[in-house]
This record gives structure tokens, C-alpha cells and sequence, in this order.
């Protein structure tokens, strides 16, 4: 029998929580989790750059993760409000 998604995305928010707490590196940082359809989105506030990294690294090992969003706030990281433009069809294919 298949698991319905929420479940699913509840227990890999629980893995990926306990994963963060566990790690020297994110243990003490303010981080918010999420998953929804296996792609996990971060947000709160990390420290470093090497913290919010790693809090990325670590969602993506859990196992069953699809993805990851890391809408971590931290110095020198990329503003998490920004804009992203998920209109795959304009974009110019290489060839």
C-alpha cells in the first residue's frame, strides 16, 4: 500500500530536523524546514556561509529527498526574498 504524500513529507521533514540538530555545524543555527512532494525548502537565519552550506549539504543526503530550496539567511548569501524565474519555456535551449 503507498503512503500518501503528507506522510511522507512529514517523515522526511522529521529525519532532515533531527539531522540538523545532530550536526556540529547547523546544531545551534535558527532554521525552519519544510517538505512538501520530497523537495525540502530551508529558511531561517545561519551565521556563515559555510553553516547555510552545510544545512543544504545535510537536507540533501536525507534519504527520499528530491531537492532542496535553501532560503537560509546568512552574510554574503543571496537575498531570499529575490525573485526566481521558473518559466522554463523562455529560456533559450544550448545548441
Amino acid at each position: 500500500m503507498r503512503q500518501a504524500p503528507t506522510v511522507l513529507d512529514e517523515s522526511l521533514r522529521a529525519a532532515i530536523l533531527a539531522m540538523l540538530a545532530a550536526d556540529s555545524r547547523t546544531a545551534h543555527a535558527d532554521l525552519r524546514v519544510g517538505v512538501l512532494n520530497g523537495i525540502a525548502h530551508l529558511a531561517g537565519a545561519a551565521g556563515s556561509l559555510p553553516e547555510r552550506g552545510a544545512a543544504e549539504e545535510l537536507a540533501g543526503q536525507a534519504p527520499g529527498v528530491r531537492g532542496v530550496v535553501n532560503r537560509i539567511e546568512a552574510p554574503g548569501a543571496p537575498s531570499p526574498a529575490r525573485e526566481i524565474n521558473l518559466d522554463l519555456k523562455t529560456r533559450k535551449q544550448p545548441f
